[in-house]
């Protein structure tokens, strides 16, 4: 097992075969506390230490890719504790709400809400609004911020960070079968089921306990 030990953006590490490395257990002089394991091809545990100061000698997580005295292993955890960011649309229609379903990558054959990741420099505004469009081929526009959520992935070991918007779709549906294989309004109780994500699953049911309904009017479908 390899700790992985950050405080404020700086990593403790050890050296080790003339690297700096992850410690072992015995290597770590004080104490700490396990976070959640991260994704690698080690054992390794995301931690934090309990210091009576700032560690200001550690070296930054940001400098460590570009250090050659830095192992692979410290640089694949760096890029494993990047939090990966996601913006979904909710477009809703009397009683119902638009799910997508996949026809590649990691919703192949799978339902959820019309969305992805946020692209580099983007707002979460700006690409909620670009991932509505290409998958559904509708422009859309934002009506609110539904929620803000995160998680742990049990499988990838990732930490996900979601962006849920309601939005109005002003175009007609006009999906693109490269990439969604089908498009559909479905009861808010049905798609409670329908989609795999737990995030997902929590905001629809959300908006079953608020007695959303209707939304705005929208176009195609």
């Amino acid at each position: 097992m390899r700790y992985y030990i950050e405080s404020d953006g700086r990593l403790y590490l050890v050296r080790r075969d003339g690297l700096l490395d992850l410690p072992r257990k015995d290597e770590i002089p004080f104490p700490i506390e396990e976070i959640a394991p991260l994704a690698g091809d080690v054992p390794l545990i995301f931690c934090v230490p309990r210091l009576a100061a700032h560690p200001r000698q550690w070296p930054g997580k940001d400098e460590v890719q570009d250090r050659s005295d830095v192992s692979p292993a410290v640089r694949a955890a760096v890029h494993a504790t990047m939090p990966r960011v996601v913006v979904e649309g909710i477009a809703l229609r009397e009683g119902k709400v638009l799910l997508v379903k996949g026809s590649r990558g990691l919703n192949e054959g799978r339902w959820s809400l019309p969305g992805g990741f946020l692209r580099f420099g983007e707002t979460p505004e700006e690409g909620v609004l670009r991932e509505v469009e290409e998958e559904v081929g509708s422009p859309a526009r934002i009506e609110r911020l539904l929620a803000l959520k995160a998680r742990l992935g049990p499988k990838s070991r990732l930490h996900w960070i979601m962006a849920l918007f309601e939005v109005t779709l002003t175009g007609e549906l006009a999906p693109d079968p490269d990439e969604i294989a089908a498009v559909e309004y479905v009861p808010l109780a049905q798609a409670v089921e329908l989609v795999t994500d737990d995030l997902m699953k929590e905001t629809i049911a959300a908006l079953i306990r608020e007695g959303a309904t209707a939304g705005p009017p929208q176009s195609g479908g």
